[in-house]
């Protein structure tokens, strides 16, 4: 059976760790690796309604710089209650919940503001309608416009979390009707799946990142290929916080706190606050891969990204592709410019296309426009003619057309 050592022992070697520099210090902290322990580095509070807090003892930590508290959870409870006995009786104490919740979110956001501190409010996200859902968030939280709004996803499992489909439907929603985005919260396994599928994703994988993960470091998990950097690490919580050890101690609450660090100091984040914008989508990102690294650069720490360039995509060239492919079948119908000319194409027009997608080496030879006007003004001269030759239809009425008539 293994023993422990004596005390005395243990702090032989704890001060032996600390004169050589093994123990870790403010100067060798980076936001990847226990950011926290940096002095210039903002933390943010979030809790929920279970969340005991003494006011005037958290108060005293100069660091702490925002507050998030838990707003809506999922669906709003039924407005009326009907049923059986038991149905009514957790109807309505669904309902106190909720009065009683909302209250507390409130008294919280008046005290949070009256000590300084910057206040925020998450949605938890359940299955169900992401629109009403949306509109529950926004009705019980009534954020301000310096208030930071998040999604809270758990998991990327629609059995029981809010689907990363719905998700998006959800954000779209609130920018709608508050004109700003949320933040996203999630793990590390579901930011990585969105920043894998950011094709799939197109806003999430925009929205800035509330990063969860109850690790020292992180530089290997972090999606950097999409997000750059975090807007918050939640880095504590009552999955790595006891009372024998704690990456962080918030004074006035108890273990299961929620601690999070910005990658800024207060001054940057009360500046940066609410976090409401789009995340600009890296140029490199479009027109590049990244170039793979070696083990041993990955194992060494932060890796900063390079990219090669690749050939853009572009819907003209697929056009282009389809009208080659469709010319070969039918030489008459693709191939071949028409024998009445479109008219001029304006040169702006062409070189903006070249320009973007690097169709024409020579912008003097619009050939391939020409060939697509001419493919078009044919068809709609067939048109035309068909509906000319078709009694009691008028070509150019576009709303209904006449039932058939005998010719």
């Amino acid at each position: 059976m293994h023993r422990p050592a004596p005390r005395l022992l243990r702090s032989f070697w704890l001060a032996l760790a600390v004169a050589a520099g093994m123990a870790p210090s403010d100067a060798g902290a980076s936001d990847f690796s226990q950011p926290w322990l940096r002095s210039d580095r903002a933390l943010v509070i979030d809790a929920y309604e279970y969340n005991p807090i003494d006011w005037q003892k958290l108060s005293t930590d100069k660091r702490i710089a925002g507050f998030i508290n838990k707003a809506s959870d999922g669906l709003p409870p039924p407005y009326a209650c009907s049923g059986n006995e038991t149905e009514t009786r957790l109807c309505k104490a669904l309902w106190k919940r909720h009065a009683v919740a909302r209250e507390l979110f409130h008294t919280r956001k008046m005290l949070a503001k009256s000590l300084g501190l910057k206040w925020g409010a998450y949605h938890l996200a359940r299955p169900g309608n992401p629109v009403d859902q949306a509109n529950n968030f926004i009705d019980f939280a009534e954020p301000g416009p310096d208030d930071l709004i998040a999604l809270d996803i758990e998991e990327n499992d629609p059995t029981k979390w809010m689907s990363l489909e719905d998700a998006e439907e959800f954000a779209r929603h609130i920018q709608r009707r508050i004109g700003r985005f949320p933040v996203l919260y999630t793990n590390g396994t579901t930011a990585q799946y969105i920043a894998d599928n950011r094709d799939r994703y197109p806003l999430l994988s925009r929205l800035p990142l509330w990063y969860a993960r109850y690790k020292p470091e992180i530089g290997m998990h972090f999606p950097k290929g999409n997000w750059q950097r975090y807007t918050l690490w939640q880095f504590a919580s009552q999955a790595n916080c006891n009372d024998r050890s704690c990456p962080y101690r918030v004074p006035g609450t108890r273990n299961d706190i929620d601690v999070n660090v910005a990658s800024m100091d207060a001054e940057e984040l009360r500046k940066a606050w609410p976090f409401s914008a789009l995340l600009d989508v890296p140029t490199e990102m479009i027109a590049s891969v990244p170039v793979p690294v070696t083990r041993q650069a990955g194992l060494a720490g932060d890796v900063t990204l390079s990219y090669a360039p690749v050939e853009k995509a572009s819907a003209i060239l697929a056009l282009a592709g389809a009208f080659h492919a469709g010319g070969q079948q039918y030489p008459g119908r693709y191939g071949a410019a028409p024998e009445r000319s479109p008219g001029p194409i304006e040169p702006s027009v062409v070189s903006s296309v070249v320009a973007e997608a690097d169709v024409y080496p020579d912008s003097d030879d619009p050939s391939f426009l020409q060939t697509i006007a001419g493919y078009l003004t044919d068809f709609s001269d067939r048109l035309f003619a068909w509906a000319g030759d078709s009694p009691g239809i008028d070509p150019t009425t576009t709303a209904t057309v006449p039932g058939k008539t005998e010719r």
